[in-house]
């Protein structure tokens, strides 16, 4: 049986200033993808410029910052928020969603294609292999958090969160989705993208290969406390939410080839 380490939730001080790991994680996610947007935008043919990429990150760190704190809020705490709105606000209690972050993104990404003057599909595509690395950093501040541990285990490699209050031994599942949603989509997504490819075909491998990663990871996660399992005794939220994403995975899959053969 394995305990968590407890880490200090502070990373360092700088006078006043309290830097937060979970908050240093979002900055190294957000370096990750402007730098390996910068790679990809100095490939022979890519249509983009570094200019176009600097821009790109600011609008996607106000659509993952915005659209996961919302949909955190929607998704996970609206019974909360009925009664007290401010909550949305609060940041500083936690609470980001994925999904809420995605949807964020997409929208960043129509006002960045109008201003570009650039083909939605294709801005998407573009930015589908940056997103992983922020992913990974963000599950790693959530195990050095403590916070969204896994259901209780009895394999070897099972942890006690000592925020659970409980003492049990359970799934470290903030890792199993870093190495998930993190390292293995990276890997596939960007390996994809790597060759030409129709319109939409890299949203949809990012979209699909995220989907089923979270909606497995689920069966090992801890469902929030405030919502528990929503039906059978084990689907959750996260699980709810991944569906679309796998749908729509496989439908912008079939479109893309589809016109490619027509």
């Amino acid at each position: 049986m394995l305990v968590h380490p407890d880490f200090d939730p502070v990373a360092f001080g700088l006078g006043p200033l309290r830097v937060r790991w979970y908050g240093l994680m979002y900055l190294l996610g957000f370096l990750a993808g402007w730098a390996l947007g910068r790679y990809r935008a100095k490939r022979p043919g890519s249509g983009w410029t570094t200019v176009q990429v600097d821009d790109l990150v600011f609008y996607v760190a106000l659509g993952v910052i915005l659209g996961g704190r919302i949909g955190y809020v929607l998704f996970y705490g609206f019974d909360a928020f009925r009664h007290d709105p401010t909550i949305l606000f609060r940041v500083w209690e936690g609470g980001m969603s994925f999904h809420g972050g995605f949807l964020g993104v997409l929208l960043a990404m129509v006002l960045f294609a109008r201003k570009y003057r650039k083909q939605f599909w294709a801005t998407v595509d573009f930015i589908a292999p940056l997103i992983a690395p922020g992913i990974l950093f963000g599950r790693i501040g959530n195990f050095i958090n403590g916070e969204l541990w896994g259901r209780v285990t009895d394999l070897p490699w099972g942890m006690v969160f000592r925020q659970t209050g409980d003492g049990l031994p359970r799934h470290p599942s903030q890792l199993y989705e870093a190495a998930l949603e993190g390292v293995a989509l990276f890997v596939i997504v960007w390996l994809f993208s790597a060759k030409p490819r129709p319109t939409m075909a890299v949203s949809g491998v990012f979209a699909l290969t995220y989907g089923i990663c979270r909606f497995l990871v689920e069966f090992v996660r801890q469902p929030d406390a405030q919502l528990g399992y929503l039906a059978f005794g084990w689907l959750t939220m996260g699980q709810v939410l991944s569906l679309p994403m796998i749908a729509v995975g496989v439908m912008l899959l079939t479109l893309a080839y589809r016109r490619r053969v027509s």
